[in-house]
């Protein structure tokens, strides 16, 4: 997998004033989050010439504009969101209160000024990051601050006021594509997408994502598939707690490519939560940075061999703010511009002084955990004794008869 060779202008859609997107200093999706990776990037020259900032001389060089996120309108949120919790948003974030039957006051969910505007601020950027690809300005686009696949039609969600992504991917829809396919590799079950999009059967939605029979939101099963206009249109792959590099992205492979070839979709929609790696403190998988970047690499190439390289990428979960998010996204930007960073480059010194002196931590020192992702191949055979294989054979026996696929290796 190259990663390499994207045909064409990448663009990140981002300012920083889409960090005000912030539940305040004691929620765990600390806005400093975007701001250290963005930092890292740009120091690492992973946008282009004239965008990266000042401090140390950059490492390397990608082709990833640097493009400005507007703010969606309220009747483009309209179409996946109910008037009812636009409005309760709204009034919310200019009086305060709580309303727990639009999921607004919850530890998960605080009030805050203007949310509503933060919030569509963040859609924007996600529908900027849409149209840039559908217009072929950029072949792919990217918006870190999205990603937030928790949102319901009717509420707010795990962390997500609104469903950024479900909003994207209904402008794609009505811009004509026929064919989406979304994959969703955060930690947590992608279900408000999944959700919106439960019986359209223009949309195929695949989450990888720890069982739900041990974290939120406890949905995002292998019998999960659809509705009955769209059987088959969800792909749910319930990873055991403890999965580390070699068994998620043994699944990942088993599942996403056969099901994606299959599809044929117009254009590939990816949700990067980086929340399944070891060092997250709200989750109980195990992969590395290297890992992760492994499955960005393999999204790349399917996007370009599917797709015509047409790939909308988001952020998601991640919550090792310093250790994890800004080396995994920093990897992500960098494909998405289509020059990857080698792992074992040094983050730059400004960038761990900068670490040191706001938040007193001590920063990565490489780009990598040292770990070379390895994996084996389903087609090797199954494992009935292991509960991994279980649930990758589960999904496959499920979904793929409905795709025409067989599920046996």
């Amino acid at each position: 997998m190259s990663g390499s060779g994207c045909g064409g202008p990448s663009s990140v859609v981002f300012d920083d004033s889409l960090t005000a997107y912030d539940f305040g200093p004691a929620h765990p999706m600390a806005p400093v989050r975007v701001d250290l990776t963005m930092r890292l990037a740009q120091a690492l020259g992973v946008l282009t010439p004239g965008e990266s900032g000042g401090g140390a001389t950059p490492a390397h060089r990608s082709g990833l504009r640097l493009v400005d996120a507007p703010f969606a309108s309220l009747d483009r949120i309209a179409t996946v969101h109910d008037p009812s919790l636009i409005e309760t948003i709204e009034r919310l974030g200019r009086e305060g209160g709580t309303d727990l039957a639009h999921g607004l006051g919850s530890d998960d969910n605080p009030v805050f000024r203007d949310m509503h505007l933060a919030a569509a601020h963040v859609v924007g950027a996600s529908l900027e990051a849409a149209r840039q690809v559908w217009s072929g300005e950029s072949v792919h686009s990217a918006n870190i601050t999205g990603g937030l696949h928790h949102g319901m039609p009717d509420r707010s969600s795990g962390f997500c006021i609104y469903n950024d992504i479900a909003v994207a991917i209904r402008w794609l829809l009505d811009q004509g594509a026929e064919r989406v396919a979304y994959v969703d590799v955060d930690v947590h079950h992608g279900d408000g997408v999944e959700k919106i999009f439960w019986d359209d059967p223009r949309v195929l939605t695949i989450s990888l994502h720890e069982t739900g029979q041990m974290l939120f939101p406890g949905t995002g099963f292998p019998t999960d598939l659809g509705g009955p206009d769209a059987l088959g249109s969800a792909v749910n792959v319930a990873l055991p707690p403890g999965t580390a590099d070699a068994g998620w992205l043994r699944a990942f492979h088993a599942v996403v490519p056969p099901l994606l070839r299959e599809w044929k979709p117009d254009i590939l929609v990816t949700q990067h939560g980086c929340d399944s790696h070891i060092e997250d403190p709200l989750a109980h998988l195990m992969l590395t940075v290297d890992g992760q970047r492994a499955s960005y690499l393999a999204l790349h190439d399917l996007a370009h061999e599917l797709c015509g390289g047409r790939w909308v990428v988001t952020g998601g979960g991640g919550y090792a703010l310093v250790d994890v998010v800004p080396r995994a996204w920093s990897h992500l930007l960098a494909i998405v511009g289509g020059a990857p960073l080698d792992p074992q480059l040094e983050t730059p010194g400004d960038w761990r002084e900068h670490i040191r002196t706001l938040l007193g931590r001590v920063a990565p020192f490489r780009l990598t955990d040292g770990r070379t992702p390895a994996y084996r191949d389903w087609s090797e055979g199954y494992d009935p004794d292991s509960w991994l294989d279980r649930s990758i054979h589960a999904t496959r026996t499920e979904a793929f008869p409905l795709h025409g696929l067989d599920p046996y290796p």
